[in-house]
């Protein structure tokens, strides 16, 4: 798996993902990430999945601690990009009614 940031605007990132997140992988260095940017100031948090191949339960975990963290610090998370199984394995958890989704990243940064 591949995790990439950039600031899109002030306090608000964009982080990149792409490849499988599932057990077993490097998906822990999402929350690391996240932690890391809240304390550099960043409160805005964009996902992009478009990248991403194969998600699990294990995967979803990582978002949804990521969530708590920014929650928690007064920020806001969003999801770009995803769909096919990816976006599916968040609405049957029902995850698609927390995290707000959008097609693109240009779309979720505005």
């Amino acid at each position: 798996m591949e995790i990439n940031h950039a600031e899109v605007a002030p306090g608000k990132v964009a982080i990149t993902l792409a490849g499988k997140l599932m057990v077993g992988g490097e998906g822990g260095r999402i929350v690391e990430l996240v932690e890391t940017l809240l304390r550099d100031g960043k409160r805005i948090f964009i996902f992009d999945l478009a990248g991403v191949t194969v998600i699990d339960s294990t995967g979803v975990g990582h978002f949804i601690s990521s969530f708590n963290k920014i929650m928690g610090a007064g920020g806001e998370m969003r999801m770009a990009g995803a769909t096919g199984h990816v976006f599916h394995t968040f609405h049957v958890s029902l995850l698609d009614q927390v995290f707000p989704f959008f097609p693109s990243v240009e779309e979720a940064a505005k």
